[in-house]
């Protein structure tokens, strides 16, 4: 069964009224703490990569 274009559009507005929109406290917290996960994780991978690189050097007799 098709919808009309009107009954989709009563449709939609239905469904973004149920909608729960976050707060700009909440946004802002949100933003932070992907900025804190991206930081964390930068130097976890930096950490990482240092010491496979050292790893190989030494395994390979590179490391002078």
């Amino acid at each position: 069964m098709k919808t009309s274009p009107s009954e989709f559009v009563r449709q939609v507005r239905q469904e973004v009224a149920k909608v729960t929109w976050p707060t700009r406290k909440e946004t802002g917290i949100t933003t932070l703490m992907v900025f804190v996960m991206v930081l964390l994780a930068s130097i976890f991978f930096l950490v990482v990569d240092w010491v496979v690189s050292h790893g190989i050097k030494l395994i390979l007799g590179l490391g002078g």
